[in-house]
């Protein structure tokens, strides 16, 4: 059984609805259950195309369907449960679904008040639109109080899994989230677990056409990554996978894939060629000397406890 998630956001957009099949079936014939997606991945191109997928390519019982909400199409975050669990039910209308298996709230949105948010979390499970929820992109007080508030009456829908960023070049994650989401019982998902493609090696030299950096799209999203710092991790991961007669990315990815919480890192591969890169992962453990080296120079001041 594959323990990485399979993420859909480029999907309907850098990646088509044949390369997105190719990646699905290749998924789920490696024992991938897990796959991601959200209401604003591609204006909802994303969960059409994982629902069309469902029904003539993949059966339904074979993968755990997870999907997201909060966001607003242009930028906003609306966690009213008004709105909330209408853009669940849009979800499951693009997706052709009676229900998800796992429905994140896709960030914190601070101007509605948490109760209110997290109804929606509970209405949600009692009304079998979701079998379980969780959080994305929240502070490690956040997690805290959410699950806290889900855990303080019976009834209210637990929170057992949190999404966040986390690798070698995003590793602060460590000093509160971390252990916030450990202590809550919640499985963490770590999205971006090759520091934003940046942990593959493929800028070393340069900014690859076809790459992230080099689509004005994502160049600013990859941009915090190629500073002098990241690329001294980055040369480390590349020795460590030159001595394992391995890939930077599956070095990166076995990384993040054994840290302490992490139910599942979710990959999110624009071509099947780099899924299948990920997928051959699986069969690689770090030694303990070079996951300690990698510890040792990726601890960044403050990263961690």
């Amino acid at each position: 059984m594959s323990r990485l998630g399979l993420g859909t956001m480029t999907w309907g957009q850098d990646t088509e609805p044949d390369e997105a099949a190719a990646q699905l079936r290749a998924f789920a014939d490696a024992g991938g259950t897990l796959v991601d997606t959200a209401d604003v991945y591609c204006g909802g191109d994303a969960e059409r195309i994982l629902g069309h997928l469902l029904r003539e390519q993949v059966r339904r019982s074979e993968l755990v369907v997870a999907t997201k909400s909060a966001i607003l199409p242009d930028g906003r975050y609306d966690g009213s449960r008004r709105h909330l669990i209408a853009a669940l039910d849009a979800s499951l209308d693009r997706l052709g679904l009676e229900y998800v298996d796992l429905w994140h709230l896709h960030v914190h949105d601070p101007s509605t008040p948490a109760e209110e948010t997290l109804s929606a979390l509970d209405e949600a499970v009692a009304s079998g639109r979701t079998r379980y929820v969780g959080v994305a992109n929240h502070a490690g007080w956040q997690v805290a109080k959410a699950a806290a508030w889900q855990r303080a009456w019976p009834g209210r829908a637990p929170v057992v899994s949190v999404q966040v960023e986390y690798s070698l070049l995003r590793r602060e994650v460590e000093r509160e989230l971390v252990p916030a989401t450990v202590d809550a019982g919640a499985g963490l998902l770590a999205w971006s677990p090759l520091g934003r493609g940046v942990l593959t090696g493929k800028y070393r030299t340069g900014l690859p056409a076809g790459s992230r950096a080099a689509n004005p799209r994502f160049s600013d999203f990859v941009q915090p990554y190629l500073d002098e710092e990241c690329s001294r991790i980055v040369e480390s991961v590349v020795t460590a996978a030159e001595g394992l007669g391995a890939s930077p990315l599956g070095v990166a990815l076995s990384w993040v894939r054994d840290r302490a919480g992490v139910a599942a890192p979710i990959v999110g591969a624009r071509t099947a060629a780099q899924l299948a890169q990920a997928l051959e992962s699986e069969e690689l453990t770090l030694p303990q000397e070079i996951r300690a080296a990698l510890d040792d120079v990726s601890d960044m001041p403050g990263a961690h406890a």
